[in-house]
């Protein structure tokens, strides 16, 4: 379950900007195809006569519904000393209910539910799967139990359980670079006694004070249905929505009518500023205001306003910072819509050897800029453009985060009107420059708090002073609700799921290009919306015999300027038509990708072929990215996931080999320094070409529509020379013994642990079976490692294991970041389930089989709703030479597939040949870690190398 350390902006909302900047050379209007699409999300609505108020969208493009409930409580609503109980009792509502014995989750694995979780942010908690049609009813039953049947079900154990693993999702969050910016900014930013002053995650004093009666309250006081917002969206119309909401929360008692907290922005008279110390490679400046509240026109302007100024490649900020004086590696901005009051930040990570103050005083020349002369007419086109295609994008999805059902609940909780969205949509549209002048001057003046984090030793953030907790007050239940009679025999238990929907996906069309390229389309006419992934081969392992990571920084390269315009032009012409370009590497192969706006097709398939076909590799460009590029590698090294996927694969794989590079892609600070123009022209020379390439078209038009339109921009394209060769890597033998690496990582509060081990190619026959039996051990929630290090022994947040796709032998991995006085514990209980899983002591049960083979295919009708997900797999079909059939193949294997193939599958890893890396505080970590016995121990730095010990 996740809880955001910032709520949840609106669908609308412009995201944080990427590492790279752009200028100003819009694409003409004359350029663009048709008239924009008119686009909305229509929905009905009625509410039950205990008060729970339900939303219905219809959108029959797949048999699945979304059901998302949000109750409307959330941190805010927390009293002093009781911080952390909404994220805490989010946790607790997945323990299973007075008529489900066992783990929420547990039916839902059953119909192939997908998109399933829960979040709280300071506003509301909000609980969300997606469900194939015909399992709506065990759905609405699971949902209906937890809100009218859930304390029974709540007692010490599982109040002391979900406590310890909400602590080590806090742990996990604070050990990460910058991990307690969050935290430090919301008690700068909001004076005690404010509802926002306190994170969502709660302090550790008050969630160890926790008792089991005050969470009872709390459920009681909060969890009612006339506080609840339910929408379902997707295979269901209003009248089915009726009769089965009413069978089973009808009969649910209203709980009191709680009053929301009055908005209080909280606007600060005066600046402040602070600074502290952690372990990160760069300095970075956090700079916050409070503004306006969500659903007001200020903070859909003030959205805009950020854009314009550091939310995209186009913006102020990241000309200015980025491109001409190149004195950081990243700067964002955004304004963060939140209900009492919002959070506009903007944030700059200093290039090393920069002095903060120095990037502080031009972010303060560009907002005083930015308000005193207005945004260019084709800045804030732009802008309005990308909001627009944002939402579009967003509109997609029926469910999970951002998607259908969460933009009506969102909208319905805070406003009171489930299409709110339309008005942010027209005050967009009407905005004008005039406007963000008025909304920059209002809210952005004096009032705001910096945060500067510089390198040094990490500083734990201290517990504010304990208060004497305040009473927890039951209030009455609202005698204005009323129930509806009982239907359904809770006793009877969840219903059963009979049928299942078909599985269906599209069908491939195909032709061929008069360059060769292979084109291969899949039509989806749900939003006017075509994706484009031009599939070559050259991935990571083209770096052999090249400087390390040249694959991954060409690629990176492509959009950095093509054909006539350079990078700030090409950017600004692209998000002056919706569109967005990607492009990178993997372990085999490379692509680069757009994703278009039906109505602006043809220009922004001209940008794709000069972003492909014509990059320039203009020197400043890469001398100024490899900049940044260095800086992230160092950003790498300082995170725990990051150090470890730079360091195993080198030890998996032996030097040499073309998978023992950094799984970041990344590559090394010695290949990035030293490459040159020439190395990047060679590689796109070499491997971006369009013989042997596919190009993949998922989305609104139709074979006859794209193919002159391709043959316009690509037909005429030709590769230089003769193509390398692709090969697959020779393959490679397991260490004889065990091996462990420690990195030291101090003041960690966690230890990561990770065991790796190769094992047989994704191509290999026995790939499915090996990835169900990696599904029993640790690739799902209800797996054996997350069931014990997490559920169990709540000494981690979560643990999982994983095996990534490869033409040569696929990387094993298995993870857990750990509160770090369990370090050795965990070793020790991650060894014991890999060995007696893999020698066959404890091999995988009927049930376990059971509900892994009903994840991976029950889910599979609903899991290819977006045009996303289907270019994916079309992705792994061109890559691995699968059949165009493939995934009904793959299901066929699945469902055929019996314990003892799986169990035969689990022997593929060898306990005795397993790689360990620890990253953690090694004052901690390395005697208990010795003390196991699990094999030779040797203490690496952040590049793999031994480290000798200090001399005493």
């Amino acid at each position: 379950m996740r809880a955001p350390s910032f709520p949840r902006a609106a669908l609308l909302a412009v995201t944080l900007s990427a590492v790279l900047g752009t200028a100003f050379a819009p694409v003409p209007a004359q350029a663009r195809q048709a008239a924009p699409a008119k686009v909305d999300i229509p929905y009905e609505e009625f509410t039950l006569p205990n008060g729970l108020r339900v939303i219905v969208h219809t959108d029959r493009k797949a048999p699945i519904v979304a059901v998302n409930v949000w109750y409307h409580v959330g941190a805010k609503d927390e009293p002093a000393g009781r911080t952390g109980f909404a994220h805490l009792f989010e946790h607790l509502m997945f323990q299973g209910s007075e008529n489900h014995d066992g783990e929420f989750f547990e039916p839902f694995k059953q119909v192939g539910a997908t998109n399933q979780n829960g979040t709280t942010n300071t506003d509301r908690t909000n609980y969300f799967e997606n469900v194939p049609t015909t399992a709506l009813d065990m759905a609405l039953w699971m949902e209906s139990d937890r809100m009218g049947h859930l304390l029974g079900a709540i007692d010490q154990k599982a109040l002391d359980e979900q406590r310890g693993v909400v602590q080590n999702e806090k742990r996990q969050g604070e050990n990460q670079p910058y991990g307690q910016a969050w935290d430090v900014l919301t008690r700068a930013l909001y004076p005690k006694g404010h509802p926002y002053h306190h994170g969502v995650i709660g302090s550790m004093n008050d969630l160890n004070a926790a008792s089991l009666d005050d969470v009872k309250t709390w459920f009681r006081t909060w969890y009612g249905p006339n506080n609840a917002v339910l929408v379902l969206a997707g295979d269901i119309d209003v009248a089915t929505a009726k009769e089965k909401v009413a069978r089973y929360f009808g009969d649910i008692a209203a709980g009191p009518t709680m009053a929301q907290p009055p908005v209080n922005v909280a606007r600060r008279p005066a600046s402040t500023r602070q600074t502290m110390t952690d372990k990160v490679p760069q300095a970075r400046i956090y700079r916050a205001w409070n503004v306006a509240q969500y659903g007001t026109v200020d903070i859909d302007r003030l959205q805009l306003l950020a854009y314009v100024l550091g939310g995209a490649k186009a913006s102020r900020l990241d000309q200015r910072l980025l491109h001409q004086e190149q004195l950081v590696d990243q700067v964002s901005a955004g304004a963060y819509a939140s209900q009492l009051g919002s959070n506009f930040v903007v944030m700059a990570t200093v290039k090393q050897g920069v002095d903060p103050a120095r990037v502080e005083a031009i972010i303060q020349q560009e907002i005083d800029r930015l308000i005193a002369e207005g945004p260019s007419a084709e800045e804030l086109e732009r802008a309005k453009t990308v909001a627009r295609a944002s939402f579009i994008r967003g509109i997609e999805r029926i469910g999970g985060f951002g998607g259908k059902a969460d933009a009506l609940a969102e909208c319905a909780v805070f406003t009171g009107d489930p299409g709110c969205f339309r008005t942010s949509l027209a005050t967009v549209e009407g905005t004008g420059a005039a406007d963000l002048q008025a909304v920059g001057r209002t809210w952005l003046g004096k009032g705001d708090h910096t945060l500067v984090i510089e390198p040094g030793a990490r500083v734990a953030l201290p517990e504010e002073p304990a208060v004497t907790p305040v009473p927890f007050a039951l209030p009455k239940p609202d005698p204005k609700y009323a129930t509806l009679p009982t239907t359904v025999d809770r006793k009877a238990g969840v219903p059963q799921t009979a049928t299942f929907p078909e599985l269906k996906f599209p069908a491939l069309q195909r032709a061929t290009l008069k360059n060769g390229t292979r084109v291969i389309l899949a039509e989806r006419h749900d939003i006017p919306v075509v994706q484009f992934s031009y599939e070559f081969n050259g991935g990571f392992t083209a770096d052999q015999g090249r400087k390390p990571g040249t694959a991954n920084f060409a690629l990176g390269m492509l959009d950095e300027g093509a054909g006539e315009r350079g990078s700030l032009a090409f950017a600004d012409a692209a998000e002056s038509l919706g569109a967005r370009f990607a492009a990178g590497a993997s372990l085999d192969g490379s692509s680069a990708s757009l994703s278009a706006l039906k109505e602006n097709l043809d220009p922004s398939l001209a940008l794709f072929a000069d972003m492909v076909r014509r990059p320039r590799f203009e020197q400043k460009e890469i001398d100024r990215i490899k900049a940044t590029w260095i800086a992230g590698i160092a950003q790498e090294k300082a995170q725990p996931n990051g150090v470890a996927m730079r360091i195993l694969p080198p030890l998996l794989y032996g030097e040499g080999h073309p998978y023992a590079i950094p799984f970041t892609g990344s590559g090394t600070e010695a290949g990035i320094a030293a490459l040159t123009r020439d190395d990047l022209v060679g590689f796109q020379r070499d491997w971006i070409r369009p013989e042997n390439a596919t190009l993949i078209v998922v989305g609104d038009t139709t074979l006859k529509q794209i193919v002159p339109q391709l043959e316009r921009h690509f037909g005429d394209w030709k590769g230089e020379g003769a193509a390398p060769a692709a090969k697959v890597p020779a393959e490679v033998a397991r260490p004889k013994q065990p091996r462990v690496y420690l990195i030291d990582q101090p003041g960690a509060v966690q230890a990561n642990l990770f065991a790796g081990q190769v094992v047989p190619s994704t191509t290999d026959a026995g790939a499915t079976g090996f990835d169900i039996a990696n599904g029993v051990l640790g690739g799902d929630f209800t797996s054996r490692l997350n069931m014990n290090l997490r559920e169990e022994k709540h000494w981690s947040y979560g643990a999982r294991s994983m095996a990534s796709s490869a033409l040569g032998q696929r990387p094993w991995m298995a993870i857990a970041p750990v509160q770090i006085d369990k370090t050795a514990d965990a070793l020790k209980e991650m060894d014991r389930e890999i060995a007696a899983f893999a020698a066959g002591r404890q091999p995988p049960t009927a049930a376990e089989v059971e509900r892994i083979r009903n994840i991976q295919t029950l889910s599979l009708p609903g899991a290819y709703e977006t045009a996303g997900a289907v270019l994916s797999t079309i992705g792994g079909i061109v890559r691995y030479g699968r059949p165009d059939d493939y995934v009904f193949k793959r299901k066929a294997e699945i469902e055929a597939m019996t314990p003892d193939q799986v169990r035969q599958a689990a022997a593929t890893l060898d306990p005795a040949a397993l790689t360990w890396v620890v990253v953690g505080d090694l004052k901690q970590t390395e005697q208990p870690v010795r003390a196991l016995g699990l094999g030779e121990v040797v203490v690496v730095d952040a590049d793999g190398k031994p480290v000798l010990p200090a001399a005493k």
